[in-house]
């Protein structure tokens, strides 16, 4: 028996068919996907399937007692309440259990009933069949997998960023390891390695799953089977996701040609019937209007314009348009812990990577001017032109149209520009005269592209644009950035983006605190010298605490008069090293660039 039942589904949005006596099934052993363009109500179909929204017509039917467990991306995180106590909520059932066990051996004490201290053996065997008291256990691998353990299991749930808000919702859900996981874009806040955990996790999901996702590589390694929505109807393939595409790109050839011919026969028969409708073949003409009338007529095919367009350029004469000197960042603290030294060519695409949460956005925003850096600097030219792609999908109002938004943004711009510029993004007409908040994730992500047509620059800040977006998009994004003229910074989690050899240089902000890490496992240091050029303070305090270093100083003259050797670096920062501690040290000097080994090997060396 199947999980679930889709019969007869139809479902419009203002205008448009969605989908039309749409049928499918999911198994109990399906892992299964939905693709489809930017549009066709992938998202809603997911609102259906767990109740938010009632179709216009159709049956969805789940299996009795079967529980589902959806991604609500825009739950509430109350104020308060700490990542470890918001993912014990997970276990809310259990943990009332525990409370009613307790009430029981309470009043036990008080009247020595027998019959409570039975109830309450069988709570606590139901207790330790569910694994009770190995919760915090649980709860420790899944945040681990998903990059949360580094926040600190005291960090407040209201203070999380986008995406850090997104995992720990997503971590819930898993620990909550319901019989049927529906999720919908779960990996839009998510980079490599917390993708590739969720990717073992969810092919060792004992239950079903059904994943909306345009991380189609994603997809690929999770998959058995591939719902895809287009011609408004759903289509079921089982395989692969590379042969359900396949499949796919063979229906839709044979549809559209089918469609051809029935538009061609359709309108031939009406120019007879126009022709004869009043002369001697009248009958006939009745008949095929009859005929027609019966006829079941195919859908039209949806807008399948495939977005085509590029970024304005704004030539400059600087072959070097961004150069950063030790520039370290964060908030209050330093949120990587080395200095970044790095720098754009006049034509260089870069990437930055490494996992959520690290500090890619935070280094986007200081470069733009948006925060202060914590040490260091970076210079940009004096030629160079800005344009930002921000990842967030926020508006000044939500219930104005992209042709409104955009005029808003561009007053003197023809509103036909403005409408050619989202029609080039692959936006209908009727979606550019829509509210946005009635779009879906990618339509918006267009709407924020279509707005960089408006803003010539010669390096772009691109942060995480490919969220949301439909395959076809993506490839136009691809080919934008390959044939954009000047520089481009560029964030992205999806690896199969990336793919070919346009990327010039790639800055993993994981790797920049691997000498930190081997200080803690290897009892010396290696330490590169943009973190050693740290006047205001060494961002170190735990290890150093943990190290028993008792001497690490910046006034040079306390340091002499203590005996303790010393080297200042051009920022005037000193390092000192307690005689009673051996370390090794490579640093090179800053007017030389050449490497030179302080100290010797350890005790008794």
């Amino acid at each position: 028996m199947s999980l679930l039942t889709v019969k007869d589904l139809s479902q419009s949005f203002i205008d448009k068919t969605l989908y039309e006596d749409a049928n499918f099934v999911l198994n109990k052993e399906d892992h299964m996907g939905v693709t489809g363009q930017n549009g066709v109500g992938k998202s809603t179909l997911i609102k259906i399937l767990t109740g938010e929204i009632i179709p216009d017509e159709g049956q969805v039917k789940w299996q009795n007692k079967i529980d589902v467990g959806y991604l609500d991306q825009y739950a509430k995180l109350a104020p308060g309440v700490t990542i470890r106590g918001f993912l014990r909520t997970a276990f809310d059932d259990l943990y009332k259990k525990e409370k009613e066990l307790n009430e029981l051996y309470t009043k036990y004490a008080e009247n020595g009933d027998d019959a409570l201290l039975e109830k309450a053996g069988k709570i606590q065997t139901y207790l330790e069949e569910n694994n009770f008291y190995n919760i915090d256990t649980e709860i420790e691998q899944v945040a681990a997998g998903l990059g949360l353990a580094d926040l600190g299991y005291d960090h407040d749930v209201s203070k999380l960023s986008g995406g850090q808000r997104s995992k720990i919702i997503l971590a819930k859900l898993l620990l909550q390891s319901p019989d049927v996981l529906v999720l919908d874009e779960p990996t839009n806040y998510l980079d490599v390695s917390h993708i590739d955990w969720l990717v073992d996790y969810l092919n060792n999901f004992s239950g079903a799953f059904i994943v909306v996702s345009h991380d189609y590589d994603f997809l690929g390694r999770i998959t058995n089977c591939i719902i895809d929505i287009d011609f408004g109807t759903i289509t079921r393939y089982t395989g692969t996701l590379k042969q359900a595409l396949r499949q796919k790109a063979a229906n839709r050839e044979t549809y559209l040609k089918a469609y051809a011919n029935q538009q061609r026969k359709i309108a031939k028969t009406e120019a007879y019937i126009r022709k004869n409708k009043a002369g001697t073949r009248a009958k006939s003409a009745k008949s095929r209007e009859k005929q027609l009338a019966r006829m079941d007529v195919l859908t039209p095919p949806k807008n399948n314009r495939r977005a085509k367009f590029e970024f304005p350029y704004v030539a400059t004469a600087s072959n070097l348009l961004l150069q950063t000197q030790d520039l370290v960042i964060g908030y209050d603290h330093a949120l990587v812990k080395s200095a970044f030294n790095f720098s754009v060519g006049g034509d260089e695409k870069v990437a930055i990577t490494g996992f959520n949460g690290i500090g890619k956005t935070t280094l986007l925003k200081t470069l733009l001017g948006q925060l202060k850096p914590i040490y260091g600097s970076y210079e940009l030219s004096v030629t160079a032109k800005l344009a930002y792609f921000k990842q967030d999908l926020t508006w000044p109002n939500n219930n104005m149209t992209p042709l409104q938004f955009l005029q808003e943004e561009f007053e003197r711009k023809k509103p036909k520009e403005l409408r050619q510029a989202l029609a080039r993004m692959g936006l209908t007409a009727q979606q550019a005269m829509s509210p946005l908040k009635e779009l879906s994730g990618g339509e918006q992500e267009k709407v924020k592209l279509a707005k960089m047509q408006f803003e010539p620059a010669n390096l772009l800040f691109l942060d995480e644009p490919t969220n949301h977006l439909d395959n076809d998009t993506k490839d136009a994004l691809r080919k934008a950035i390959m044939n954009f003229p000047g520089g481009v910074i560029i964030v992205s989690h999806e690896r199969d983006f990336f793919r070919g050899d346009w990327v010039d240089k790639t800055i993993d902000i994981e790797t920049m605190n691997w000498g930190w890490d081997y200080v803690r496992q290897k009892g010396y240091s290696i330490l590169p010298r943009s973190v050693r050029h740290l006047s205001n303070g060494w961002p170190t305090h735990d290890w150093r605490r943990k190290r028993n270093v008792s001497c690490w100083r910046h006034d040079a003259a306390n340091c002499e008069k203590r005996g303790h050797w010393r080297s200042t670096c051009l920022c005037d920062a000193h390092l000192c090293v307690h005689e009673s501690w051996w370390w090794r040290f490579i640093a090179d000097e800053a007017d030389s660039r050449s490497e030179h080994q302080f100290g010797i090997g350890g005790p008794g060396q």
